[in-house]
């Protein structure tokens, strides 16, 4: 082998020393000495030492095992010193502005009591006196060991001069508190649209609001202007590059959000790929009008479909059951959409080809949906790739059913750790059979694609890598894992949260894995994932993020752009090199 040659410069020389190194402009770029994990086409995992892409399309032009001969022409050598590369992580449903708000706006997801979260309120007002409305989420009455919502009451002890509306942390519920619902207009004789709930002590409304009826307190909120919404943009891209994901399913997108991320996209800051379902009929017709859109800013943007609410959460008691809940003998959810309705709505889809995401948690709208699937795929029999989103608690008789038509099932793995001793008390433990049944879903031949709902959990996959192949949480509870027969390998995992996550998308000729003719996208980790427990799994960080041929996030960076700092020896090319 030869030896190379180093062509360090004074200026580059210098900048080493300073701490931070760009990506040259240069033709070919070479990333070697790694040791690299990807899946090739036919979904079998391969080991890689070197990635060569052209750093002017972003893309790959060639993956090198050891032995390979390396490609003539090539400028820059990056050596990853034996570090794991695997390809960038994407979340196939998350909320990018709610992940983004979260970052900005009061978060009570870590509270552990309601005079722990009560007194958060208290300090947040108080640190932040200029705020019209105090905005936050991320509450869990079960976490608190609360057998009921926060109310209103709650909130008016804590903040009475200002408006509150505080989340639930499914986003299927919110509790205002009473100034709140004097500047939404809410009194004794407002009434809950169809699928929402609006929570009182007798004739008084309390300060809850389920699911539709959110809508009642939340279209009285201010809309952020246009800073806020750019820097909470801003904190969500950071917070998904610092765990890996460079791609991530956008559920539920607004004509406010989409304009926030076409206008990163102008300004060339828009570093995650997303893949926007939009939030409403009305807003994929405005944007995409009779197709899906082209992919803008070189891969990084495209609206493909719709989300569709069918039933609300667990949590809120709005997944929508076939018999009453356990804890709760006169409620069996809510519907949010009809059985006609979803029909229509998808008939609607399916004439511009465009992608249906059906928010499906309970086993009764798991079902409906399933059927009004099946009713549509006799019309449309070509790749349409029908999506159930969370498809969290389903009748084992359903089960097989979706192995049909090519359906997705959207799953968010750390959501059975989360919702396990909820979900055992809401439904009993004979009726969780078929829930987060991701075994099942592969052997029955579904597409299983991950991601983790954020901001309702954290948007870090590797916990939820490690919570796929072990069925248990942080603690490793329980024992031996929850209904452990439904755990999937790392491989099936991994390949949910990269080429399946792509397919889901209609993106696998972009991203998803590490080949020839897609983008360079990847990830370098702290340790080789595919030689670990899955509590080391879970305890993975990522050192460097890039996209497109870019290192877009370095950890321990503190100077921006984040880009310009160094990744490892530098080694410039002025012969031919082989192996």
């Amino acid at each position: 082998m030869k030896h190379f040659i180093h062509r360090v410069g004074r200026l580059a020389a210098l900048a080493l020393a300073a701490g931070f190194l760009s990506v040259p402009a240069q033709a070919d770029v070479l990333i070697d000495n790694a040791n690299g994990y990807t899946l090739d086409e036919a979904g079998n995992l391969i080991r890689f030492t070197g990635l060569v892409f052209d750093s002017d399309t972003g893309r790959v032009t060639d993956v090198l095992r050891r032995g390979d001969n390396y490609p003539e022409g090539l400028d820059t050598r990056y050596d990853m010193q034996g570090r794991t590369v695997i390809p960038g992580l994407i979340d196939a449903h998350g909320h990018l502005m709610g992940l983004g708000y979260n970052a900005i706006q009061l978060d009570l997801s870590d509270t552990t009591s309601l005079d722990d979260a009560m007194a958060r309120l208290a300090q947040y007002s108080a640190d932040n006196p200029t705020l019209r409305w105090v905005i936050g989420r991320g509450w869990n009455q079960e976490r608190w060991g609360l057998d009921r919502f926060p109310t209103a009451a709650d909130l008016d002890a804590a903040v009475p001069n200002r408006p509150v509306w505080l989340v639930r942390v499914d986003g299927h519920a919110g509790v205002a508190n009473s100034n709140a619902m004097t500047a939404a207009g809410i009194t004794p004789a407002s009434q809950a649209p169809s699928g929402g709930r609006i929570g009182r002590d007798g004739n008084q409304p309390n300060g809850v609001f389920v699911d539709a009826a959110m809508a009642l307190v939340a279209n009285a909120i201010p809309t952020p202007e246009p800073p806020v919404r750019d820097m909470a943009l801003r904190e969500a891209q950071s917070l998904l590059l610092s765990y890996g994901v460079t791609t991530m399913h956008d559920m539920g997108t607004t004509a406010d959000d989409w304009s926030v991320v076409r206008r990163a996209g102008d300004r060339g800051l828009l570093n995650v790929r997303v893949i926007s379902y939009a939030g409403s009929l009305e807003t994929l017709l405005d944007i995409a009008g009779d197709g899906m859109t082209p992919w803008l800013y070189d891969g990084h943007l495209r609206m493909v479909g719709l989300k569709i609410y069918g039933d609300g959460a667990l949590g809120s008691r709005g997944a929508l059951l076939n018999a009453p809940y356990s804890d709760a003998p006169g409620e069996t959810g809510l519907a949010l959409i009809d059985s006609i309705g979803l029909r229509n709505r998808l008939s609607r889809l399916s004439l511009d080809r465009f992608q249906a995401a059906i928010h499906a948690i309970g086993d009764r709208a798991n079902r409906d949906a399933l059927g009004a699937i099946e009713e549509l795929a006799t019309r449309y029999t070509d790749d349409r790739r029908w999506r159930i989103e969370h498809a969290q608690i389903v009748d084992p008789a359903d089960l097989e059913r979706f192995g049909r038509h090519g359906i997705i099932a959207s799953m968010q793995p750390v959501h059975q750790t989360s919702d396990r001793l909820m979900a055992e008390a809401r439904l009993g433990p004979d009726r969780l059979i078929g829930a987060y049944a991701w075994n099942t879903m592969l052997r029955n031949g579904s597409t299983l694609a991950f991601g983790s709902d954020f901001p309702v959990e954290n948007p870090n996959p590797f916990p939820g890598l490690a919570v796929a192949i072990s069925r248990q949480d942080a603690n490793g509870e329980p024992s031996g894992g929850w209904q452990a027969h439904e755990r999937i390998s790392l491989q099936q995992a991994f390949a949910a949260f990269t080429t399946s996550g792509a397919f889901a998308g209609f993106a696998e000729g972009q991203v998803g894995r590490l080949g020839e003719g897609l983008y360079a996208d990847f990830i370098i980790l702290d340790r080789d994932i595919f030689d670990a427990t899955p509590q080391q799994i879970r305890d993975t960080q990522v050192a460097e993020t890039w996209v497109g041929g870019q290192r877009v996030w370095v950890r321990g960076a503190t100077d921006a752009p984040p880009m310009d700092a160094p990744v490892g020896p530098m080694i410039n090319y002025d012969e031919d090199v082989g192996r």
